[in-house]
């Protein structure tokens, strides 16, 4: 079973003042895995915000359906297993951060006993146990995205769905939040992120998402190094035969010779034939280095081509 799934999400709205709709989710087809940090990586206006509110049945799509734990999101028992934290949260100002946590607590029926605990948890957790008592009216911005992500995790969800968790935070709230994600990481909760930021995609997540245009370009695992499956080679050999490297040459396959040996560029439509036709040669490999494609790379060249694609 997939914590999040979706088949042609699309989600189409109808502005008075322009004779043409605004399609601002196209054909959005994924599937998250339990227990994984899936980054959904985009510009400001690519379609985040609207994917997300569809996820949690805040909007309602032209077509397609996504299921959350196997259930339609309009099923109300999806509602207890699923924790959302919106781009600007609004909480109720005059309460202290204890106050909201206990009605968060009873909206969820949890009881007075656990509520304590589960408060007590979730207020060390976010970093606000100091803070407990104070009206959420006198806190920080950073503050503020803490006392509604301790919100979210009320009750324990297996979904977690936060909507640019990072934006507008300092470094220190930055820091504090991420290492939220990670213990929810630790304890197999799935964790579905939008963001615009790149580095926080890079250090947090399993898999990040790239919309743009309202439409997914992309979809990969990552890791600090950029993709976690390398994309080209260089392929070092001790030396290699003039028809050999005319051939290469000829087919755009790059050759640069060098007093120690002869490194080949390839990537994954040449290295199987380039490896063939060096074992017929009989060429000796010296080593076969991978190249990575950086996760900015990847989100210049397919937000580049929607653009065009949109022009």
């Amino acid at each position: 079973m997939k914590a999040i799934e979706t088949e042609g999400l699309t989600k189409v709205f109808k502005d008075p003042l322009r004779r043409k709709p605004i399609e601002a989710l196209t054909d959005l087809s994924l599937q998250i895995a339990e227990g994984e940090v899936f980054g959904f990586l985009g510009h400001n206006g690519a379609g985040k915000s609207t994917a997300i509110k569809l996820f949690v049945n805040l909007l309602f799509p032209t077509s397609g359906r996504v299921t959350v734990l196997g259930r339609d999101v309009s099923d109300p028992r999806v509602r207890a297993q699923v924790g959302y934290l919106p781009e600007n949260p609004y909480l109720y100002d005059h309460l202290t951060a204890e106050e909201l946590l206990r009605f968060g607590a009873r909206v969820s029926d949890i009881g007075p006993g656990a509520a304590a605990e589960e408060i007590d948890r979730l207020l060390a957790l976010v970093d606000l146990s100091h803070a407990r008592k104070r009206p959420v009216r006198t806190y920080s911005k950073g503050m503020l995205q803490r006392a509604g992500l301790a919100m979210a995790l009320v009750g324990n969800p297996r979904v977690v769905i936060l909507d640019e968790p990072m934006s507008g935070l300092d470094p220190l709230g930055r820091h504090l939040v991420a290492n939220v994600i990670r213990h929810l990481r630790g304890q197999g909760r799935t964790v579905f992120f939008s963001t615009h930021i790149l580095p926080d995609v890079e250090h947090l997540c399993d898999r990040v998402g790239i919309i743009a245009g309202g439409a997914l370009q992309f979809v990969g695992a990552v890791s600090s190094d950029g993709l976690r499956e390398p994309n080209a080679w260089t392929i070092a050999v001790a030396d290699l035969p003039r028809t050999l490297e005319t051939q290469f040459l000829n087919a755009g396959i790059g050759v640069v010779r060098s007093p120690r040996a002869v490194d080949i560029s390839v990537n994954r439509d040449t290295l199987y034939v380039v490896l063939d036709l060096l074992r017929k040669e009989d060429v000796r490999l010296q080593s076969m280095t991978p190249k990575r494609e950086s996760l900015e790379d990847i989100f210049l060249r397919e937000t580049a081509k929607s653009q065009h694609r949109a022009e």
